[in-house]
C-alpha cells in the first residue's frame, strides 16, 4: 500500500458524447478542444491541482487514444509525482474478457483496488465534460465539518430549466432529503453538478451492494444516491456559485467558447491564482497581416490571419487567407480557411480545410460543424445545422 491519502479524485472520462455528433466520432469528449488552447479535461485536472489533490484516476473507455496521449505523465498539471499523480484507468481486463464500464458506479467499482492502495478517507468523483473553476478542498472541508457520508455540489438554475436536471431537495441545514431526476414539477432549483465527495468507507459498502444487485443500472444518480438517501445516510448539498457549463451538445460547446469573448469574461482565464493548465506544443507567435481585420476575437499562438475575423475563437496554427471571412465561429487547431471562403456560426474541427469560395454556416439557425481532417471542396455550401464528415456528399 502506498502512503495514505486524505482524499483522491476519480475522474469519469469514458463517455461517448454522442450529442456532440461528428466532433466525438474519433475522440473522447473530454479531449475536445476548448477556448483556443485548452481541452475540456484541463478544467477538472487543473481544479485538482489548485485544490491540493495530487492523486487522480482518469477512467477512460470510448476512443481513449488521443485522451491518453494528451494526459501523458500529468506534468502540465503538476501531477507527475511518484507518490500519487495522474493515472489513466481503462476498463478492467479479466482473464477471459474485457468488461466494459456498465455505468458510473460500476466504473468506480472496477477500480476499487486502485483506490484501496491509497487507503483514502474520502473520494472525490468528477465528470470530465464540464467547464468551471472550483475549489474542491473547500467542498471537502464542508463535507468533514458536517460529518457527511456524501456531499453533492449543486448550483441554482432558473426555475423554468430545473426540470432538465437532477434536483436536490434540502432542509434548512442543507441536508439532502430527496433527489428527483428531471422532475416535471420541481420543488427546488438546486441542480446536481455531478461532483460528489464520499466518505470512502460508506461508498465502498454501497458500491459493493450495488454490484451484487443484478437489476441495478450501476449509476450514481439512479442507484447509489437514492440507496443512500433511502438508508438515511448523512447527505448534504454544497452550494457552488460561479461559471459552470455542461458542454454536452454542439450548441453548448459553441456557447461556452463564445462566452470567452464577453466583457467581463464570465470565467477568468487570466487569473494567476487559479490557472488552467494545458499541454501545448509551443508554436510561434500569432501573425495578423497588413490589411487583415480582426475584432472581438481570441487568437492563439501560431495563427496567421490575412482576411477578416469577427467574434471568433482561433486555436493554434489556424490560417485565414486573404479574402476569407470567419464570424461567430470556433476554429480548432491546424485548420486552413482558404481565400474567399466564408465561415459563420460554425465549429470547424482540427486540421480541416475550407477551400476557396466555400461557405460554411449561416447568419441564423443551428451551428454548422465540419469534422476532423475534412476538406470542404471549392464553392461548396454547408447549411446551418449540417454536420460534415468524410462521408458527406456535396
Amino acid at each position: 500500500m502506498l502512503r495514505k491519502k486524505t482524499c483522491i479524485a476519480m475522474l469519469l472520462a469514458g463517455g461517448q458524447g454522442s450529442r456532440l455528433g461528428i466532433l466525438t466520432k474519433n475522440v473522447a469528449k473530454p479531449a475536445i478542444p476548448y477556448g483556443g488552447k485548452y481541452r475540456i479535461i484541463d478544467f477538472p485536472l487543473s481544479n485538482c491541482t489548485n485544490s491540493g489533490i495530487d492523486t487522480v484516476g482518469v477512467l477512460t473507455q470510448y476512443q481513449p487514444l488521443e485522451l491518453n496521449a494528451y494526459i501523458g505523465n500529468g506534468a502540465p498539471w503538476d501531477l507527475d509525482i511518484n507518490d500519487g499523480g495522474v493515472y489513466v484507468l481503462p476498463p478492467y481486463q479479466k482473464a477471459k474478457s474485457l468488461e466494459w464500464y456498465r455505468g458510473t458506479a460500476n466504473a468506480i467499482y472496477q477500480n476499487m483496488a486502485f483506490i484501496e492502495q491509497y487507503n483514502p478517507d474520502y473520494v472525490l468523483i468528477l465528470s470530465g465534460d464540464h467547464i468551471y473553476k472550483m475549489d474542491y478542498n473547500a467542498m471537502l472541508n464542508f463535507h468533514v465539518r458536517h460529518g457527511a457520508d456524501a456531499t453533492i455540489a449543486v448550483r441554482e438554475v432558473p426555475w423554468e430549466e430545473a426540470s432538465r436536471f437532477g434536483i436536490m431537495n434540502t432542509d434548512s441545514e442543507g441536508r439532502i432529503v430527496e433527489f428527483e431526476e428531471k422532475p416535471k414539477n420541481p420543488k427546488s432549483n438546486k441542480a446536481s453538478m455531478g461532483v460528489y465527495i464520499f466518505t470512502w468507507e460508506k461508498l465502498r459498502k454501497y458500491l459493493t451492494e450495488d454490484e451484487a444487485d443484478k437489476k441495478s443500472s450501476n449509476d450514481f444518480g439512479k442507484n447509489i444516491i437514492p440507496n443512500m438517501l433511502g438508508d438515511k445516510q448523512a447527505m448534504f448539498a454544497y452550494d457552488f456559485v460561479g461559471y459552470w457549463k455542461d458542454v454536452g451538445t454542439i450548441e453548448s460547446l459553441w456557447e461556452a467558447n463564445m462566452d470567452l469573448l464577453d466583457e467581463p469574461m464570465p470565467i477568468d482565464m487570466h487569473d494567476k491564482k487559479w490557472r488552467i493548465f494545458a499541454r501545448n506544443a509551443g508554436m510561434p507567435p500569432h501573425y495578423i497581416a497588413k490589411g487583415a481585420t480582426v475584432c472581438d476575437t481570441l487568437i492563439t499562438e501560431g495563427c496567421e490571419v490575412y482576411g477578416h475575423v469577427n467574434r471568433s475563437i482561433l486555436f493554434a496554427g489556424v490560417v485565414v487567407e486573404e479574402g476569407a471571412k470567419v464570424e461567430h465561429s470556433v476554429v480548432m487547431p491546424g485548420t486552413i480557411i482558404r481565400r474567399g471562403a466564408v465561415v459563420k456560426r460554425a465549429i470547424i474541427a482540427e486540421n480541416a480545410v475550407i477551400s476557396a469560395g466555400a461557405v460554411v454556416g449561416e447568419d441564423e439557425g443551428n451551428i454548422a460543424v465540419v469534422g476532423n481532417g475534412v476538406t470542404v471542396p471549392p464553392g461548396a455550401k454547408v447549411p446551418a445545422g449540417e454536420q460534415v464528415d468524410e462521408a458527406y456528399a456535396f
